[in-house]
């Protein structure tokens, strides 16, 4: 007869393996994004041709800076600086076929060593790709976090009404309305621009707050309040009917348990019933659609962002391409599959 204490074990053990599993998958996902993303970007060697750039300009630095290395002519000075630049070649192994080369640029990212940016420079003048991102991530988290929130909650609790109302007035138009869930949320952003910055301009079309920068805390949380609200109520648009259908049609389908049944039957208050027997049990499928859901809003963060002047990671990776700065790019995508697999 087995024992509480053994199926306690076996239980933690099935949990530590499906964790191991899920943790390998997400890490293999962004290890197959980061690499496919190298080799685009080095298609046309633009990567190592970064990399010789970097290293000549970084040791031509450090030569003419160098008090010891004042007295040497120029045709010296060049011989040395083309000396340390081949062993820094051999050092990183950039004489080694693109096979190997790539995997050392694969090992970097990875660790978030994305190098310094080609042309492109944080608003404080870091050239390190790594600042540049970081400086740009909470403008995207803190757009992307309200809107997936605000979805959430919304979807949820209007879904666990409507599954009252089966049938009721309110209940046929979000289904009707579920399908303009298709269209991406920059699409509602364009046409809420027109209405809101245009034709009734009393909300800023882009930006993160006015420009300038309101003084105080109370005025700059106001201006950015002002422009979070339009492409907020895009992604709101583009998300929150179908996130209400779906949960209607789940609520509805378990409402119909023997358990729920009793616990009508015995009188309880409606919003008891959906509480303890109906939102309770749930909370487990909530969590992973959650999850999913931010999936799914993130993949509009790119263009969502270019549209409204978000100085997020999406308009980052624009500027990015625009200017052909490889780093950039890269380190952009690498960030992006990390919020991804998070």
């Amino acid at each position: 007869m087995a024992t509480p204490g053994r199926g306690v074990l076996r239980d933690l053990r099935r949990l530590t393996l499906f964790t191991i599993k899920r943790l390998a998958a997400l890490f293999l996902t962004v290890l197959v994004g980061v690499y496919l993303t190298i080799l685009i970007a080095n298609m046309g060697g633009q990567v190592d041709e970064l990399r010789m750039v970097q290293i000549q300009s970084t040791v031509a630095e450090q030569v003419r800076a160098d008090p010891a290395f004042f007295d040497l002519s120029p045709q010296e000075r060049n011989a040395l600086i083309e000396r340390r630049v081949q062993l820094d070649v051999e050092r990183l192994r950039l004489d080694q076929p693109f096979i190997v080369r790539s995997v050392d640029y694969l090992q970097q990212a990875i660790r978030l060593d994305l190098g310094r940016a080609e042309h492109m420079h944080s608003d404080r003048g870091a050239r390190e790709v790594y600042w540049i991102i970081v400086e740009r991530l909470p403008a995207t988290l803190l757009l992307f976090g309200t809107a997936n929130l605000l979805v959430f909650f919304a979807s949820v609790f209007i879904a666990l009404g409507l599954s009252r109302r089966y049938g009721s007035a309110l209940d046929r138009s979000v289904i009707a309305l579920a399908p303009s869930s298709a269209a991406p949320g920059w699409f509602y952003g364009i046409f809420l621009i027109l209405i809101f910055a245009f034709l009734l301009p009393i909300l800023p079309a882009g930006g993160m707050v006015d420009v300038p920068p309101p003084e105080g805390t109370l005025a700059y949380a106001a201006s950015l309040l002002r422009h979070m609200l339009l492409p907020v109520a895009a992604m709101f648009l583009s998300t929150i009917f179908i996130s209400i259908y779906s949960w209607r049609t789940f609520f509805l389908i378990h409402s119909s348990e023997d358990y729920v049944e009793m616990a009508r039957a015995k009188g309880l208050p409606s919003h008891m019933i959906e509480r303890r027997y109906v939102l309770r049990p749930t909370l487990s499928p909530i969590i992973t659609s959650f999850a999913l859901m931010l999936i799914g809003l993130w993949s509009g963060a790119i263009i969502l962002e270019q549209v409204f002047n978000w100085p997020g990671l999406g308009t980052l990776l624009f500027q990015a391409i625009g200017h052909r700065d490889t780093p950039v790019i890269i380190g952009t995508v690498v960030i992006f599959a990390y919020l991804l697999a998070v």
